[in-house]
C-alpha cells in the first residue's frame, strides 16, 4: 500500500479523491499530467485498494476507498512531514503546499514506456 502512495502523482490524487469524487479528466488538470498517464496512476491505487469507480456513461469517477485512505495520507505528513505542512494544515483539509504545486516528472518530460519481451 505504502509503494503505491510513495509516487507524488499518486499521493497528490490520493489527496484530491480524499476530498470528492471526480472524474479521470479533470484529475488529470489536477496533477499535470495526461489522462492516459493518470488512469495508469489510478489503476495501481486501484488494485491496492486504495481508491474505488463507478462509471456514469463514458465517463469514470473514482473516489478513496474509505476513511482509511485520509488516515494514510495524515499520518504520512506527519510521521515524515515530508511535505512541509503548516501546523493545523492536515487537520483542516488542506494538501500540503509542496505537494500541490510540484509537478510530476511524467508531466515535465516524456517517458518511453517500458517493453517486456
Amino acid at each position: 500500500m505504502l509503494k503505491a502512495v510513495a509516487d507524488p502523482s499518486r499521493y497528490r490524487l490520493l489527496w484530491a479523491l480524499s476530498e470528492q469524487e471526480l472524474p479521470v479528466s479533470r484529475l488529470a488538470e489536477l496533477i499535470g499530467a495526461h489522462v492516459a498517464a493518470t488512469s495508469q496512476h489510478l489503476a495501481r491505487l486501484r488494485a491496492a485498494g486504495l481508491v474505488t469507480s463507478r462509471r456514469d456513461g463514458t465517463r469514470i469517477y473514482y473516489r478513496a476507498a474509505g476513511r482509511q485512505v485520509r488516515a494514510l495520507l495524515e499520518s504520512a505528513v506527519l510521521a515524515g512531514d515530508a511535505a512541509g505542512a503548516p501546523e493545523g494544515a492536515v487537520e483542516a483539509g488542506e494538501v500540503p503546499a509542496a505537494v500541490a504545486q510540484e509537478r510530476p516528472a511524467a508531466a515535465r518530460t516524456r517517458r518511453r514506456p517500458i517493453v517486456e519481451h
